[in-house]
């Protein structure tokens, strides 16, 4: 079938749509993984938007269930360039055309994405809509530019869970589908005997973040993202996690109020919009990103130790680092393409965060090693 592709500004993309037939809205932005294109639809972190893969080949090896990140796709839709029919590989038991129709995702096909992704790089992410209905291409682009911007929009608790939930590491969804990573990770097993109680926020929390958690023996309770401080705090956790998550961190002032209540009683880790939100909650600022980071090829320096990892990344906010008080704040880590403030810890207080991605999924996983130092962090803490 035919599809379009308005956004904003008036440029128009025309292809052939498959997937779920109709229409979708949202900010348009691309990501330059290679693989992972299900890790990528089923991120909340994504909620709000369509997104452009850069790969020029997509659905190739299909879906599966081990490789979802959530209970289902939170992209409103995606674009490739070409759109496989068939799955080849052993893992995959649906196609991704079907597994797009079942939950409702439109996909674009057949465009030129390089075009594409070169004016959202000249001009920056802006708001988009697909569709199979293509008759008036005008009333497409109005619509378009009646949807609500990002900045100003609190995500959060819409994908958060509703209820809350424990996983621990003998929990089956825990177990890490990568034969590999397990035996790397099980040759330190020995280290991590202690079993250790993690309360982490669910802003729109990826499954690998749990598994990793779990990985280092820890049994975790995730909470609602509006939950106060002082019923995460009556959990008597040994540390708390807050999640990566979708829209602008500024609206998320009850989660901010909650991180500042926390400060310096418990351990912290963030990723993502917990960063952005610990940054807010130290006293700095937000700000929007042109384009955004999407990626899992993203270079960024460890300040700390010098080295230069490859990293996983999904933001469209970054945490403003002249707004950060250097007498308390140590900045840990900064992106090597544009220096976006990467990672931060505080000097005297247990707490730590990174903007990028560390459970890499997909992505490297050059910074597998965070979850470690969150383990070590409380153990120092409850020793």
């Amino acid at each position: 079938m035919q599809a379009i592709l308005a956004l904003e500004d008036g440029r128009i993309f025309r292809g052939l749509g498959y997937g779920h037939p109709g229409e979708c809205q949202g900010e348009v932005v691309f990501n330059t993984s290679l693989t992972g294109y299900q890790e990528i639809a089923t991120d909340p972190s994504y909620a709000g938007q369509i997104v452009v893969l850069t790969n020029p080949q997509i659905g190739n090896y299909g879906t599966n269930r081990a490789d979802n990140e959530a209970a289902k796709p939170y992209i409103e839709g995606l674009i490739v360039r070409e759109f496989s029919p068939i799955a080849s590989n052993w893992r995959s038991e649906q196609v991704t055309d079907e597994y797009m129709e079942r939950y409702q995702v439109p996909v674009l096909a057949e465009i030129d994405t390089r075009a594409l992704v070169r004016h959202l790089r000249t001009f920056g992410a802006m708001r988009g809509v697909i569709s199979t209905s293509v008759s008036d291409v005008d009333a497409l682009v109005a619509k378009a530019r009646a949807i609500p911007k990002m900045v100003g929009t609190d995500l959060a608790k819409v994908v958060s869970t509703p209820t809350i939930y424990t996983m621990t590491p003998e929990d089956p969804r825990a177990q890490l589908e990568d034969p590999l990573l397990s035996s790397v990770l099980d040759q330190t097993a020995g280290e991590r005997a202690w079993r250790l109680k993690v309360v982490a926020y669910d802003f729109g929390i990826k499954l690998n973040i749990l598994r990793m958690l779990c990985r280092e023996n820890c049994d975790v309770t995730v909470v609602p993202a509006q939950t106060s401080a002082d019923d995460v705090l009556a959990l008597k956790p040994d540390g708390v996690f807050l999640s990566n998550g979708p829209g602008d961190p500024e609206p998320v002032d009850y989660a901010v109020k909650s991180i500042r209540q926390m400060l310096g009683r418990v351990p912290i880790f963030g990723i993502c919009l917990g960063h952005q939100l610990t940054g807010l909650a130290l006293g700095g600022k937000t700000y929007k990103l042109k384009f955004g980071h999407h990626g899992g090829n993203h270079p960024v320096k460890n300040y700390r130790t010098g080295k230069v990892e490859i990293t996983a990344h999904n933001h469209n906010f970054a945490v403003d680092p002249d707004s950060i008080n250097p007498s308390e704040v140590e900045l840990t880590h900064v992106d090597l393409n544009d220096n976006t403030l990467e990672g931060l810890r505080h000097k005297s207080l247990p707490l730590f965060s990174v903007q990028y991605h560390p459970e890499a999924a997909p992505g490297p996983h050059d910074s597998h090693y965070l979850f470690r130092d969150f383990r070590k962090m409380m153990e120092g803490w409850k020793g």
